[in-house]
Parts: C-alpha cells; structure tokens; sequence
C-alpha cells in the first residue's frame, strides 16, 4: 500500500510544479523597455533665452504604461551641458489628441466642429491651462528619480480613450537660460525685469508695477544684460530625453498624476450637482529678504502654506517637489498633521554637469510601501514649501507631484525584478 501511494503523490507533485512554472511564466513582470531621444535643434547665444514648444516629438506608441522619464540638455556632441553655463528653467511633457491628418498642433482647423487638437490633463486640480503636464521638472533633473515602481503605471494610449478620428502626441516644453557672460547668473535664472530690459509680457501686455521677476519676463527670444561678450559663442543644443514603459496588461495598477501648486489660490463653489471647487495656481511667487535680526538669529525661513482638497482618495505611491535655488525642501500633509512625502533638495557643489556649485542638483522622492500612505475621501490636505530668505528671490515655485493609485495590486506569483532593457538610443 506505502508504494501504491508514492507514486501518485509523485505524479502529483510533478503536476503543481509544472503548473506553478507556467503561472511564473504567465505573471511574471513584464519588461520594462527603454528610450532614448533628442529633441529639435535650439539656438543659444550669451544672455539669451528659448522657450520652445516641440509637438509630435518621438514617443513610444500603443497602450502602455509609463515607468519613467527625465531629460537633459546636451550639445551636439552628445556631452551634458552644465547649469553655469545653460540653466534649464524647466521642460514639461504634456499629452494630446490630435485629430488625424492635422498639421498644425499650434493652431486648430476651425471648419470642424471639434477642435484639432484636444490636451489630455492629469487629474491635478489647477485650472485654467496651469499644471496639466504628465512630467516636468528644472535645474534638478539629473538627480531625481522618475520612475514609477511595479506594479504601477502610468497608463497611456488605450484606444478606448482616444476619440475617433484622433491619435495621441506628445509635446516637449523647454525653457532654457544662457547665462555665460551676463552680469548676475542668479538674477538672470530668477528672471528679474530689470535684467531682461522689459516692461511687458509676451504678449504685449504691460507689466504690473510690482512685478519684479518670474516667467513674464524670461519669455522666448528675450535677452539678460551681458558684462562681456565673446565672438562665436552661439550654439547648439538638445533636450535629450529618455522614456521607460511596459506594454499594458491586467497586472499594472493605473495611476493618477497630481501636481499640486503652493499659490493655489481656491474657493469652494455650491451648485446644484454638489460641492466643487475653483483653482487658480499661480505657479510662481516671490521670496523677501528677512530682517538683519532674523539673519543674526538664523530665523531666515520663508515658510508658504495651502489646503488642498483632492477629488479622489487612494494611496501616494510616489511623491517629489519642485523647487528653484534657495529651495531648502517642501512636504505635503495629512489633515490629522501626518507627513504625507517630503522633498529636499541637493545643491551642487562642484562644476561639472549634475553636480553645480550652488544649483539644485537633485530632489528626494518618496517610494511609501504599497497601502501604507493613504488620502482618504474628502481629506484636507496641507502643502508647505520653504525657501531661505537670506537674499531676495523671484520667481520661485512651490510644486508638489504625486502619483495615487486608488486601488491595491493584485497578488502575483513572480518576484523578479525587472530590467531595463534600451531598444534604442540616438
């Protein structure tokens, strides 16, 4: 009977190991794939300023999850440039719908009923054209993490979103800085009027007279005071840029982006579907300087605050900050006073590109463990961002980026961690 027995417990065994190896096959992690790409040419001399915006750039097509992307400025060479010599205010990713065969992505063909071009948001709060980009970051790019981690995804390119008659593109914003040769680097990076010599925006619209510095006056083709000038320093540059996705299946958990701005300005509204609310995000503000008895007692800390109401709970799964020099970190609370992520940025100590002296090199991010970082429903949240107010700053920002899963993942049998594997590179 004891070898009667045995053999069908063998048979048996063999078939749950058969089983198990093609359920690992089956669920195992999908490959992350990876990217590299340059953008359209642009053109910097000393002092000047581009802000270009670059529609149907080269991206991974087809349902997918984005796991990563960062950029960087480069020459023609391929060689990094340093922040000391171009400082690279910000780039921003940002996905549309464009309706087949249009041409322009910067001007709609009136003679349809529906516009040409359709901007996909996130699901950020911020209204009226402000914050809807999908990435977007500044000085800091080379050392911060983007990558978004297993089994999480940023899901993009599903056909069941995408209208008929439309397909999906990507636009690449870059607002870059030469600053070899001009009379104050910080100033021209802070982007102070007197420095640009302007008194209206892009737009021709006239400036406030307390406006002293920001995006209105480091607008495309504008240019900061020089102290020399040096003969055939015009030069090429490139945004190179590079993506990390996985092809889309029923394991990747979707999450939503929100990019929460400190100078949200907002109001709740009553109506007569519910409670909404009405955002105005600023984007930028300016920093005074503190008195000198805040400087003897080390007390120079400017400290701004909001409270956020998002429209959705779920579960933080990563989180980061933006911020300009003179940033020393932001954090986003709970209602109950609970830290939520906090961001600190890294200064540069050297002259080499990624590590510049007295630039923000890097911001810390936030990875909480599956299910442990929640925002309930209805939940009052609290965004700090804190500047040193050593000196006088303009023009800085107080961005928070979070990426909120609303449900948990679903168990899988594989525990190999994915490789990034390059398909192709420029």
């Amino acid at each position: 009977m004891l070898h009667c027995f045995r053999v069908p417990l063998a048979i048996l065994l063999l078939a749950l190991s058969i089983a198990c190896s093609d359920a690992f096959r089956k669920y195992r992690h999908p490959e992350i794939k990876s990217a590299v790409f340059l953008s359209p040419k642009f053109v910097l001399d000393q002092g000047s300023v581009v802000n270009k915006y670059y529609y149907n750039i080269d991206f991974p097509r087809g349902h997918i999850a984005i796991k990563g992307f960062n950029a960087e400025v480069v020459d023609e060479a391929g060689h990094p440039v340093p922040l000391h010599e171009t400082y690279l205010h910000h780039w921003v990713l940002a996905r549309y719908y464009q309706r087949l065969n249009a041409t322009n992505p910067e001007h709609d063909d009136h003679k349809h009923n529906q516009p040409d071009h359709i901007l996909v948001r996130n699901s950020g709060i911020c209204q009226n054209n402000s914050g809807g980009q999908y990435y977007g970051l500044g000085s800091e790019t080379r050392g911060t993490n983007t990558d978004v981690p297993d089994p999480y995804g940023i899901e993009v390119g599903n056909p069941a979103d995408i209208p008929a008659g439309y397909e999906e593109g990507w636009m690449l914003n870059v607002h870059a800085i030469d600053t070899r040769g001009v009379e104050d680097k910080l100033g021209c990076t802070e982007c102070r009027c007197d420095l640009y010599n302007v008194s209206k925006d892009e737009y021709d619209r006239p400036l406030r007279p307390d406006y002293i510095g920001g995006l209105r006056c480091c607008y495309d083709h504008t240019q900061c005071r020089l102290r020399e000038v040096s003969v055939g320093a015009t030069r090429n540059l490139y945004m190179r840029y590079t993506v990390k996705w996985i092809d889309w299946d029923e394991f990747i958990v979707p999450v939503k982006i929100y990019i929460l701005d400190v100078t949200d300005t907002w109001k709740q509204l009553d109506n007569s579907t519910g409670q909404s609310s009405e955002h105005e995000c600023h984007v930028e503000y300016d920093v005074e300087s503190c008195s000198a008895s805040g400087m003897a007692d080390n007390r120079c800390t400017d400290s701004k605050r909001t409270s956020l109401v998002l429209p959705t709970g779920g579960y933080i799964v990563y989180g980061v900050a933006h911020q300009h020099s003179g940033g020393i970190g932001s954090a986003l609370y709970g209602e109950d006073g609970r830290v939520l992520c906090s961001s600190i940025p890294t200064y540069g100590q050297g002259k080499e590109a990624g590590n510049e002296a007295g630039y923000i090199v890097g911001m810390s991010t936030c990875y909480p463990q599956p299910g442990s970082v929640k925002i309930n429903v209805g939940e009052t949240l609290i965004l700090e961002s804190n500047y040193s107010s050593a000196q006088r700053h303009t023009g800085v920002m107080g961005l928070f980026y979070i990426l909120v899963a609303e449900q948990l993942p679903k168990p899988r049998l594989s525990l190999r961690v994915p490789i990034a594997k390059k398909v192709n590179k420029v």
